[in-house]
């Protein structure tokens, strides 16, 4: 019993990780309908900064890790709005050139990191208790889960509450309706649609920082690696549906760690027979609008 404790709640905690890399790319595709293979960087980079910051602050300190999850948060946004200024406000609608120019971006950037911090990981630490554990019915349980966990929601709930209750969002759900219309009222759809790339963006940088807590480094590939589960989790979910991606997020991450644990390491097999399960039955994904 102990054991499928374990096992579940360190998957909810990897699905939560999952969650905050996908929410973004979720957001930027279901409002704007770009993908962005760049997402990965966005977490690189604000994983670097976050490191760098909390070592310069004293990597022990919980002072030092909200510092490391505000710059990245700072970073991560401010990188994905320039991407979407200087890059996808001019291809909107031209969705091979979006491809081509945000996976050119992402390839540009590891080289980039490779050149700036090596290609070597840099071992990250931080908060005695997150190294520590926690005992739920016999299950010695990470702490830095429900770390991860708390975050998640909080981010869900904070881009739920932003869309569904602000003029912000009011303005880019309307824009995403019909763009002409609200531009013909004299607002500026296109600073709101600058605004979902950054709060995509934002929740990378958080989810690259506690990604580097959870492995235990940083590396260049770091954003790499996960943007493929966040693309998966992406597609289960539904292309575009936020709630889609925290109930796949949950369920690939739980997935991969029983299957890993039961069936001999085959977590990442169970999940790829699960998205041809999904795009088989169900091509728009769970919560996905059919064509």
């Amino acid at each position: 019993m102990s054991t499928v404790i374990l096992l579940l709640i360190t998957g909810l905690g990897l699905g939560a990780l999952y969650f905050l890399v996908a929410s973004g790319l979720s957001l930027i595709y279901g409002l704007m309908g770009v993908l962005n293979f760049a997402h990965g960087s966005f977490l690189t980079l604000a994983a670097f900064l976050g490191w760098e910051t909390a070592r310069a602050l004293g990597a022990d300190s919980w002072i030092s890790l909200f510092a490391a999850l505000g710059v990245g948060a700072v970073t991560g946004a401010v990188f994905a709005a320039g991407t979407e200024f200087l890059l996808i406000r001019r291809l909107y609608e031209r969705h091979i050139e979006q491809v081509l120019v945000t996976v050119g971006l992402a390839l540009a950037t590891v080289a980039l990191f490779d050149g700036i911090w090596g290609t070597d990981p840099q071992f990250v630490r931080g908060p005695q208790w997150l190294a520590e554990t926690t005992e739920i019915l016999g299950a010695r349980i990470p702490n830095n889960r429900f770390l991860l966990i708390a975050v998640a929601v909080l981010v869900l709930l904070g881009i739920v509450a932003f869309l569904r209750f602000t003029r912000f969002g009011l303005v880019i759900r309307a824009g995403v309706e019909n763009r002409s219309m609200v531009t013909a009222l004299g607002i500026d759809v296109r600073r709101a649609f600058t605004v979902v790339f950054a709060i995509g963006g934002a929740a990378a940088g958080i989810g690259g920082v506690l990604a580097s807590h959870y492995f235990g480094y940083v590396s260049p590939q770091l954003g790499g690696s996960l943007l493929i589960f966040a693309f998966i989790v992406t597609v289960i979910g539904g292309l575009g549906s936020l709630p889609g991606s925290a109930l796949a997020s949950v369920v690939v991450a739980v997935l991969q760690q029983f299957a890993n644990f039961y069936l001999a390491g085959t977590g990442d097999l169970m999940v790829v027979l699960l998205l041809a399960v999904v795009l088989l039955v169900r091509p728009s994904g769970l919560f996905g609008r059919r064509a």
